[in-house]
């Protein structure tokens, strides 16, 4: 396991690099020119140079990227072209409250959507089971911006009860939170529905039932134990596109996190921070894949990673 662990990590490295090439290319390709943005639109062709040389921008693009792999292998993302603090600080700053909105979106999500799962598996073809895929088929088709603002409507500007934006305390976790996880909830009770369905038509959950072990062991034991393997491998990649992907929901919640962030930045045209921001994201798609096929082991003992 440790040597498979190890064999990963290194092969991570060629992904990283190709990703940084595609982050920087993206970059600047973008239009706009963040020497005039920093000098202002009054300034002169001179100063915009001035700031241009100053910000190293007048180099060749080749030369930029192998300072911009130098400063990545020092750990060392360079400063803000708008606020001339470093990225890291940035970064470190806005990392938290976007992790937090995670993790409380996924926890709920996970909760919901496997146990509507396992509720419309058990009870296929019954009113559960209609009431969860109509749920579902909500929870996917509603835009999350949208739903964000219904809430807000319904729960800030006519009862009361939430704030309308921010972070700092558990209600402002709840509209948030709710509108991220809602599709992944969707999704995920889709997927433990047929997941659940596949493996209840196997042999070994048939011979259980003759040998009268009880149903709840049955459903517990043999079945949804087997039947969360494909499962813990959406729930991967729906925590990976959560943790990159809260953009709308920060901006529709003033949420200040690293999606709000990057908007910011994108708008400035803050290359340094927008290449941190994305090769993050793309850090943590990896090492969740990771934990993910370490995690089959411990779900399933017969899974042997070699």
């Amino acid at each position: 396991m440790f040597e498979y662990f190890l064999r990963r990590l290194a092969g991570t490295i060629p992904v990283l690099l190709a990703v940084s090439v595609f982050v920087f290319a993206f970059v600047h390709m973008l239009p706009g020119d963040p020497a005039r943005m920093v000098a202002g639109q009054d300034a002169s062709y001179e100063q915009v140079e001035n700031v241009r040389k100053e910000l190293l921008l007048d180099r060749p693009l080749w030369e930029q990227y192998l300072r911009y792999l130098n400063q990545m292998a020092h750990l060392e993302l360079g400063r803000s072209i708008k606020t001339h603090e470093p990225v890291l600080t940035l970064i470190g700053q806005r990392f938290m409250p976007t992790l937090w909105l995670t993790v409380v979106s996924m926890i709920w999500a996970i909760i919901a959507g496997v146990g509507l799962g396992v509720l419309s598996g058990v009870w296929r073809g019954g009113v559960a089971d209609r009431l969860a895929a109509g749920g579902a088929i909500l929870g996917i088709s509603f835009p999350s911006f949208w739903l964000g603002l219904l809430l807000m409507d319904l729960f800030s500007v006519r009862l009361g009860w939430l704030p309308t934006g921010g972070y700092g305390t558990w209600a402002h976790f709840v509209m948030p939170a709710f509108t991220l996880g809602s599709a992944v909830a969707a999704v995920m009770a889709r997927f433990t529905r047929s997941a659940y369905i596949e493996v209840a038509g196997e042999d070994y959950v048939r011979t259980a039932r003759s040998k009268g072990v009880p149903e709840r062991i049955v459903i517990w034991t043999h079945t949804l134990r087997n039947a969360l393997i494909p499962v813990i491998t959406l729930t991967g990649l729906q925590f990976g596109f959560l943790l990159g992907g809260a953009i709308v929901v920060e901006t529709v919640f003033a949420w200040p996190g690293l999606g709000r962030l990057l908007i910011d930045s994108v708008s400035f045209r803050d290359y340094p921070v927008i290449q941190a921001e994305i090769l993050l994201f793309a850090v943590e798609f990896v090492l969740i894949n990771l934990i993910v096929d370490l995690l089959y082991g411990m779900v399933n003992p017969e899974i042997r990673l070699k």
